[in-house]
């Protein structure tokens, strides 16, 4: 039976069938799978892609204990969450180390589409940043995201701003507030909010900008950012390009470093 390679979040494997596999086969691996691994004690089947917004994805329990919750660990930091309810990629941990440690004595950091709040509490634990906000939309998301900011002993660094970003900037905007720091994971959207990330910038801000495109465009978007920038009557400095990531044949994820100048 052919398969491909499973992933690991804590003891729960996932593993992505191919599609001729049988449901006796799936079984039959999974047990297979539990017996040559002591530390898996559960196996999920990934039926199906993230999709929309909410980033949500389909998985069936083949094996082992029954359960979609995930306890998972990384950069020092503890995370709990239910694999089909909310987003969360392991594959994104050196990059949450590597923002963590960009961030300046002081900074305030502000962290978009933040889930059940990986960036935000590995930024918060392993930084000198002053507060760390949290916006997610998926409201089971915040519900983890509280549980692990607690977990993680943060209550006093994190504080989570649920809510549409795009509704949450105009309260913040109305707020005067502006950041430091601006991370954006974003999921793969059309709309880049980088609007909204302008209104809450300064001199100085530095943002920290996720897209996805073909491994040869990533310069168009650059030129996108440049354009909503001078759009939004804002001068900016590309600081780095960085290759964040695969995500399917030719196709990557792309980090833009750049700084708000005005």
């Amino acid at each position: 039976m052919k398969q491909r390679s499973f992933s690991l979040l804590g003891n729960v494997a996932i593993v992505n069938f191919h599609d001729e596999a049988s449901k006796d086969e799936k079984k039959k691996f999974a047990k297979n799978l539990l017996k040559k691994n002591p530390n898996i004690k559960t196996v999920l089947e990934k039926s199906g892609r993230f999709k929309g917004r909410l980033r949500k994805q389909k998985t069936k329990f083949l094996a082992g204990v029954k359960t979609k919750e995930i306890l998972y660990k990384e950069n020092g930091c503890v995370f709990r969450f239910n694999i089909d309810e909310t987003y969360f990629s392991s594959r994104l941990s050196n990059e949450r180390k590597e923002i963590a440690e960009m961030i300046k004595k002081n900074d305030e950091v502000l962290v978009t589409f933040a889930g059940v709040g990986p960036f935000s509490i590995v930024i918060a634990k392993n930084s000198p940043a002053k507060k760390v906000y949290s916006n997610e939309l998926n409201r089971k998301a915040n519900e983890y995201g509280k549980e692990n900011i607690i977990r993680n002993k943060l209550k006093e660094k994190i504080e989570l701003v649920p809510g549409d970003f795009k509704k949450v900037a105009v309260n913040l905007k109305n707020k005067k507030k502006k950041y430091d720091v601006i991370v954006m994971p974003r999921p793969q959207l059309k709309d880049s909010f980088l609007r909204e990330a302008f209104s809450l910038s300064k001199k100085g801000t530095r943002v920290y900008y996720y897209d996805f495109c073909k491994v040869e465009d990533a310069n168009g978007k650059v030129k996108m950012i440049y354009e909503t920038a001078k759009k939004c009557d804002r001068k900016i400095k590309i600081i780095k390009v960085k290759n964040a990531g695969e995500i399917a044949p030719y196709k990557v994820r792309v980090r833009i470093d750049f700084e708000v100048r005005n």
